[in-house]
């Protein structure tokens, strides 16, 4: 996903304004967890964030629980957003980059993004319609994948 809404320093900055209004410290180990999302494009588990902090930087001391606690406040400042799979938990990728919605494969888990410009006009005539200041949205489509319906 392109990044070019928002830059690297920028986010950064605001994830330290983030951290003093809460009254967190600001750590390398926070700071690794916003850099891996920002710096990857995809769709990642908690564990999966940990498991590519610890693979690229063996050295630095990190628990799952700073990688839970850390998302959640990210998600909270809308600078990660989530996508939900139930008792599977949630998948994460960063929020301040281009809008685009989601088609979920429920047979491999796999994550399409897509955009479409009818699509977004049809969501915001429907608010219309019901006097409903939309402010935001998401979609997930969730189905079989073309690869799964090939099997």
């Amino acid at each position: 996903m392109p990044k070019e809404i928002v830059s690297y320093a920028d986010v950064l900055e605001n994830f330290k304004k983030l951290l003093r209004v809460n009254r967190l410290k600001y750590t390398k180990q926070r700071e690794l967890i916003l850099e891996i999302i920002y710096d990857n494009s995809g769709h990642f588990t908690p564990e999966d964030i940990y498991n590519l902090i610890k693979k690229s930087y063996p050295d630095v001391k990190l628990g799952i629980a700073t990688v839970y606690r850390t998302l959640t406040l990210l998600e909270e400042a809308s600078i990660v957003s989530s996508i939900s799979f139930g008792a599977q938990g949630k998948k994460y990728e960063f929020g301040l980059g281009t809008h685009h919605d989601h088609l979920v494969c429920l047979k491999c888990g796999d994550i399409s993004e897509f955009y479409d410009e009818t699509m977004e006009r049809l969501q915001e005539e429907i608010a219309k319609k019901f006097n409903f200041k939309m402010t935001n949205h998401i979609m997930k489509i969730t189905g079989i994948c073309s690869a799964c319906q090939a099997k």
